[in-house]
């Protein structure tokens, strides 16, 4: 038997049958509010104590997901669920926010804690600095290489936990806010939306851009053991039983068998996963397809020198939905009363411009199919999805016919999900009868976030005015037209070996110059960053904003041949979402705090209730980079614009060895900043960053926040109305 975890999803009791019936050492799944999928079923209070009880009898593992974002005024919500946890005794708790951790190391050290995938923990600094912390286990990011993957392991006395199959997000774990400003569901929050798998048109065509194949790493288990990973995560907390009994039986087989006959193992194991009926399937980055090999040099633009670059796990043609594709409605014929769909089972044509292959899937059409096997139906405009039951299948000169309960049109696509005849009863595992288990959380109250003090001259370290973050070298000379009190800058690759070819002719320097640290940091850009600011520190750059958990690490200690300590600013994406996410930050060196972008007016008040208001750097202007992908998809698609089914344009950016995806229209609260200089923030951040700069728009948008008037043609973002939540009106002004 194999001594690495397997770890499977339970998004319902049914789900924890077949898992643990399978043969899983532990599953993780989540209870009714603070987890990532909170559309899933998850367990009420007496299911989860009694699965406690139960699996542990087993000698089973159950982790609980608390892997989202709180708000300050859910704080003795998320303080007494902690409680209750650490009364039953789950073997982890799996989390994204750092208030999360602060509330539970403060309050309940017995609970276990493991950094989600969110956290986008992709190196061993990363690592390390939560070790500090007290964590136990860390969650890899999904787009790391084997090469990375057994770097960090090694480089930890963390365990690793690491996805090994399941649905991937095309944006890096932990950096997507497309779902967000689409509507306030944010991904941070477990109300996902799914931007990714949408259909998007730009001029000569459209397709599913952004859609990703599902992860299938089967075959590369004997890889993964040897680098050393603790954990084999499956993802599926809301899939069916049947898909995570399959998904389950064959990475134990494999883990069980590949060191006695790692072929037929596979063999077998690849055999057990024909139950799983998903999106085609992709290895992904476990190669280092995305961005070439570890330690890989670089030209200037940041490009990996001589590495592949294979950018075929994301296709076009193929629509966002899960299955296996039976074919497209053709029309709707009637016989005696009833409406069968009739199927087109030629490929899917092809959708996008010319050069791009995006033809999909042929159709399987209704060969083998058998009444009582599950559908998904997928509107051909993309307006909707749903499952059904196949009712009776027909032939017919004219094509497959197929019967099932729900409503359709010419065009919709039509997907296999789930065969009756692999239907399958697993035993069991929570008890009949489970009212003997009846413990609930509190009502207790938690106590205010612990935020360490800072003295005036370090609340004063940086001077009242409006900072300007810029994405190239050269704006840096565009916002000379009208001069900022500091000058900011992404500091990606690209841009570092800009800044070193062009140090002597930067405008801005020292404390007028402050690095924008990019929160994607995998471990192949460890060694290139400690070297970049060992160089700028050196010259003597103090100011730094820290975008990830391995920059705190990194800058911590540092001083400049002057004697000055460097002067860390936590950066959005860092998630200060509450007064305990501050407190943590404050306490590992942190001076001042740049809250989310996807941060309410409500929320963002509410946080800092007590604290002094000069700490907090809000952005004011922004065009947000909805997605952060670990590719540079440019060299997939010569469009730069295209839009969504609503008419809402975006742009799709190269910068190298990735790309983002951003809203032609900014959000811009720069007619509040009089209202924040009321309330003490006298510290404003504009965001340029993901944009070619120009002095007309710098100039208009530097104007009206420095005279407190209304931009044209910008949206609000989260700041007026909130967060979504499914069971209540959002917030007002």
């Amino acid at each position: 038997m194999s001594t690495v975890e397997l770890l499977a999803p339970a998004g319902n009791p049914e789900a924890l049958d077949a898992a643990l019936g399978e043969g899983a050492d532990a599953v993780y799944l989540g209870l009714k509010s603070f987890n990532a999928r909170l559309r899933s079923s998850n367990f009420a209070f007496n299911q989860f104590e009694a699965t406690v009880e139960v699996a542990h009898k087993a000698l089973k593992k159950v982790f609980v997901t608390v892997n989202t974002v709180f708000e300050e005024r859910e704080a003795d919500r998320m303080y007494q669920l902690l409680q209750y946890l650490e009364r039953l005794g789950p073997d982890g708790i799996i989390v994204q926010d750092l208030g999360v951790a602060e509330l539970a190391s403060k309050y309940f050290p017995a609970l276990r804690l493991h950094a989600s995938t969110q956290m986008n923990v992709g190196s061993a600094k990363g690592a390390n600095f939560l070790s500090r912390r007290g964590f136990r286990r860390v969650v890899l990011s999904r787009e790391l290489s084997l090469e990375e993957i057994k770097a960090v392991s090694e480089g930890t006395n963390l365990e690793t936990e690491v996805f090994v199959h399941g649905a991937l997000c095309v944006s890096a774990s932990g950096l997507c806010l497309f779902s967000s400003y689409l509507g306030g569901k944010s991904a941070n929050r477990g109300l996902c939306a799914q931007a990714c798998r949408r259909l998007y048109a730009e001029d000569r065509g459209e397709g599913f851009y952004f859609s990703p194949d599902d992860l299938e790493l089967v075959a590369k288990v004997p890889d993964l053991v040897q680098a050393g990973v603790a954990s084999f995560k499956i993802e599926g907390r809301m899939k069916s039983a049947e898909y995570v009994g399959a998904v389950v039986s064959a990475y134990r087989h494999m883990l069980d068998n590949w060191q006695l006959d790692p072929e037929r193992a596979l063999v077998k194991a690849r055999s057990l996963l024909q139950g799983d009926f998903a999106r085609s399937k992709t290895t992904f980055n476990i190669d280092g397809a995305l961005v070439g090999k570890l330690g890989q040099t670089t030209d200037e633009e940041g490009r990996p020198q001589g590495g592949r670059l294979d950018l075929s796990y994301i296709r076009p043609g193929q629509a966002g939905g899960t299955g296996l594709y039976l074919g497209r409605v053709k029309e709707a014929r009637a016989y005696d009363d009833k409406h069968y769909a009739l199927l087109d089972t030629r490929p899917q044509e092809s959708m996008g411009p010319e050069g791009i292959e995006t033809e999909g899937p042929k159709g399987l059409g209704t060969s083998g199919i058998l009444v009582g096997d599950s559908i998904r139906v997928h509107s051909g405009d993309d307006s909707g999805r749903y499952t059904a039951k196949v009712k009776e299948v027909m032939e017919n000169p004219k094509g497959s016919l197929i019967l099932f309960d729900g409503s359709f049109k010419a065009g919709d696509s039509i997907y296999l999900v789930q065969r009756k005849s692999l239907g399958k009863r697993w035993k069991p595992v929570l008890p009949n009868d489970i009212g003997k288990y009846h413990k609930f959380p509190s009502r207790d109250s938690a106590p205010r976030a612990q935020v360490p003090k800072l003295d005036k001259a370090e609340l004063d370290a940086l001077p009242e005015g409006i900072y300007t973050l810029v994405g190239r070298v050269g704006d840096l000379h565009v916002i000379l037209s009208a001069r900022p009190t500091a000058a900011m800058i992404l500091f990606d690759r690209k841009n570092a070996a800009g800044l070193r070819k062009h140090e002597k002719e930067l405008p801005f320097k020292r404390d007028q110059l402050i690095f924008w640290l990019d929160p994607w940091f995998p471990e192949a850009d460890s060694a290139w960053l400690s070297e970049e600011l060992d160089y700028w520190v050196a010259k003597g750059q103090r100011v730094f904003v820290a975008n990830n958990l391995a920059h705190l690490s990194m800058l911590r200690g540092r001083k400049t041949p002057r004697g000055e300590a460097v002067l860390v600013i936590a950066g959005p994406w860092l998630y200060a979402f509450n007064s305990y996410s501050t407190a943590f930050l404050v306490s590992e060196g942190a001076r001042f705090v740049i809250p989310p972008m996807e941060i309410s007016k409500q929320d963002f008040f509410r946080s800092g209730e007590g604290l002094p208001q000069k700490l907090f750097m809000p952005v004011v202007f922004s065009f947000p980079p909805l997605f952060r992908i670990r590719a540079d998809l440019t060299k997939k698609y010569d469009f730069k614009r295209f839009r969504d089914r609503e008419g809402m344009e975006y742009s799709l950016v190269g910068k190298g060895d990735y790309s983002t995806v951003t809203p032609l229209m900014p959000f811009s609260n720069v007619d509040r900043v009089p209202f924040l200089k009321k309330e003490g923030i006298t510290k404003v951040i504009l965001d340029f960053s993901q944009i070619e700069l120009g002095k007309p728009l710098y100039k208009q948008v530097f104007k009206a926040c420095d005279e407190g008037t209304v931009l044209p043609e910008t949206g609000r973002f989260n700041w007026k109305q909130g967060f979504w939540y499914p069971d209540e009106a959002r917030d007002g002004d």
